[in-house]
């Protein structure tokens, strides 16, 4: 939480401080503890890289989008999936304007400053790191799931951040005045390496504590109920102490307390949340499991 007396910066201003960053993320309707407040600000004024880890729906997406909003900054986002290579990254050339373009000559023949034009900016499509490096410090870069690209694609980044410039052959180098904020997640489906880790700042966001998981939900869904609210997330912390495959995070919190806002229950009964649980578990053998014991997940400590 923000410390008294600090301010949330205007809009496109560095914050001068972590109380100050931590005010701006409230306004934009996230809270940030100390811990990542302060990893954020370090990151931001050094101009380092910052790797977000933890379980899936804790907030580490979601920090990137705020800090690029309060910052004034343009989100520029990669999803990082199985497959993915440095050309759906980087850049690739737009082979059907080029075709039109040759066919638009006609006869004219295809000299050797026609083909120069051919691969020169104007046929160029920048992908999310080209698209980066070329805002420099006026965007964030969200690197999302980078645990899900291969061993390649992480070494291949790992270069990029290092001197964010890119080569290409047809154009030349292009170099970033000032670097973008980077923020790098992971949901550890498996180990990234140790250098990619040391080139970066560290963070772990774990599950909230249910006071604060209560604050957030007060923040992001108003409309809410406070006491309806804590009974939500008394049942959420319930779930993620069983054996779930899939255990819910903030985000499920979130949609539990607003649907059942929404269809105006004013209560988490267990029928109630028979009817909703759709909306905080998304795995059969899950829902099976959790409607076995609907009755103590949401009545037990009133």
């Amino acid at each position: 939480m923000a410390e008294p007396g600090a301010a949330p910066s205007p809009a496109g201003a560095a914050p001068r401080s972590v109380p100050e960053l931590t005010a701006a993320l409230r306004g934009g309707d996230y809270l940030a503890d100390r811990g990542l407040a302060t990893a954020a600000f370090v990151a931001l004024s050094l101009r380092r890289p910052l790797l977000l880890e933890g379980e899936p729906g804790v907030g580490k997406t979601e920090i990137a989008k705020v800090l690029a909003a309060v910052l004034g900054r343009e989100l520029i986002r990669l999803q990082c999936y199985e497959g993915i290579d440095t050309s759906q990254a980087l850049y690739e050339w737009d082979y059907s304007r080029q075709l039109l373009h040759i066919r638009a000559l006609g006869d004219g023949g295809a000299g050797e400053e026609v083909v120069d034009a051919l691969f020169g900016p104007r046929f160029l499509l920048e992908r999310p790191l080209l698209k980066a490096v070329r805002a420099g410090d006026r965007a964030v870069l969200l690197v999302d799931e980078i645990d899900r690209a291969d061993d390649e694609f992480e070494a291949f980044l790992l270069e990029m951040l290092s001197d964010f410039q890119i080569t290409v052959p047809e154009v030349g180098t292009i170099t970033a005045d000032a670097p973008p904020l980077v923020v790098l997640t992971s949901n550890r489906t498996r180990e990234l390496h140790d250098a990619l880790k040391r080139r970066c700042l560290y963070h772990w966001i774990d599950y909230p504590t249910a006071d604060r998981e209560v604050e957030i939900v007060r923040l992001r869904e108003p409309q809410v109920p406070e006491e309806l609210a804590r009974k939500v997330v008394a049942a959420v912390h319930r779930l993620r102490e069983m054996e779930l495959a899939k255990p819910p995070g903030v985000a499920e919190t979130l949609d539990w307390a607003r649907t059942l806002e929404f269809l105006g229950e004013p209560d988490l009964t267990p029928e109630a949340a028979d009817l909703t649980l759709g909306s905080v578990l998304k795995e059969r053998d899950d829902l099976e499991l959790v409607r076995e014991d609907l009755e103590e997940i949401t009545t037990r400590g009133r």
